[in-house]
């Protein structure tokens, strides 16, 4: 089968691999009729993350149908004929964390726990597509995938829905989603947002939707800023203004209420000598983050507010605000996203309008020019906010 496979720093090849096979009894074939690239995909791509090999297959977001079930999953919870929705974290729904709804710290999903352990302090779920560090589970940028746990993880799209309106229910809806549900956000509130790509635009609706007076996106690429705009949302252009004063001229001198980081461990945000600073240092690998955006997030917060960070950090940064932090008394609420926690809900209010993801799709490619697909949208070229990839 085809399938977009890491092929060392800054490089993706699409190659024929292997078909997937049925592994374990909880297992499930899935066909693969669309996926996607995310920002998280960049992470790998860019060498930030560890343990990535030669030839992994990419891809944590895909949906398809199912065409193949082991003989422990149950039939009427799966089976061949399906069409489903895969979570990127893969989770066991039977250990502590599953029973505590929190997936994405699985205990049982993670075949190299003993890594995660090391880099974290305690093992992390399984993910697709994502490093050795999570599994070395083979991706969803393929014609097919083994999904572990099929019992537990995909959910069933019974309705006509295209793909296009339920594809990211895999992975970046409910990220956004959890990132503004974590800020407690009251009528009245303010609520920002670092980084008006795909999560940042979710996060966005998301906190809108859960009834935030004022919303604000914060990014530079123009076309970015539209789409909020687009989307009823204000903007600040990060190059334009200085961000924690145009921040305190619209909240009075208070700063936003919640806030939330939806960039994560390559921001670009902040001033020239930090992003300078940052830069190099992650260069050489003596610090794995460039955290402009939280440290902006935190210090732009109101006193005894919230910051939400669904943005991905992967290990280690320098001069983060712990003083600004604990004395002001803000409260940092974090997580890779609990997926499964969210499927029903938020398919629920897509089938009711609520929520339009398909409005963040500007490009979509065949699987074959997947290695295309990365390089304009991690170059931002041609306007592009998210790639969807056809098997």
């Amino acid at each position: 089968m085809r399938a977009a496979t890491w092929a060392g720093r800054n490089k993706v090849e699409v190659r024929d691999v292997p078909e997937p096979r049925i592994l374990n009894g909880r297992d499930a074939i899935v066909k693969i009729t669309s996926t996607a690239i995310c920002g998280s995909d960049l992470h790998l791509v860019d060498g930030y993350v560890p343990t990535m090999r030669d030839g992994d297959v990419m891809g944590h977001e895909f949906m398809g149908e199912v065409v193949e079930v082991g003989t422990g999953v149950d039939g009427n919870r799966l089976r061949v004929g399906d069409r489903v929705v895969v979570p990127f974290p893969i989770a066991c729904g039977a250990c502590a964390a599953c029973a505590n709804e929190l997936y994405s710290c699985c205990e049982n999903s993670n075949p190299n726990a003993g890594i995660a352990e090391k880099m974290f302090g305690h093992p992390v779920a399984g993910i697709f597509g994502y490093s050795h560090l999570t599994g070395g589970f083979a991706g969803g940028q393929a014609q097919y995938a083994r999904v572990p746990f099929a019992d537990v993880g995909p959910i069933k799209i019974e309705s006509d829905l295209a793909d296009e309106q339920v594809l990211f229910l895999s992975d970046i809806l409910p990220t956004g989603y959890m990132g503004a549900e974590m800020c407690d956000i009251q009528p009245s509130d303010v609520v920002a947002v670092w980084g008006c790509g795909p999560v940042g635009q979710f996060a966005m609706d998301s906190a809108r939707l859960l009834g935030a007076a004022v919303v604000i996106g914060i990014d530079k690429e123009p076309y970015r800023l539209r789409m909020a705009e687009q989307a009823g949302h204000t903007t600040i252009n990060f190059e334009d203004v200085d961000v924690r004063s145009r921040l305190l001229e619209l909240t009075g001198g208070r700063g936003p209420d919640k806030c939330i980081d939806a960039v994560g461990m390559e921001a670009s945000h902040g001033s020239a000598h930090l992003h300078a600073y940052d830069r190099i240092k992650q260069a050489v690998r003596s610090e794995t983050e460039r955290p402009h955006a939280l440290r902006q997030a935190i210090l732009s917060c109101r006193s005894g507010g919230i910051v939400s960070v669904v943005g991905v950090y992967g290990g280690f940064l320098d001069k983060f605000p712990a003083g600004a932090w604990m004395n002001r008394a803000l409260t940092l609420r974090t997580g890779q996203c609990h997926v499964h926690r969210y499927l029903r809900p938020l398919l629920e209010r897509i089938e009711r309008g609520e929520l339009a993801p398909s409005r963040i799709i500007t490009h979509t490619l065949p699987l074959d020019e997947a290695a295309h697909g990365y390089e304009i949208f991690k170059k931002k070229q041609d306007d592009c906010e998210k790639v969807v990839l056809k098997p």
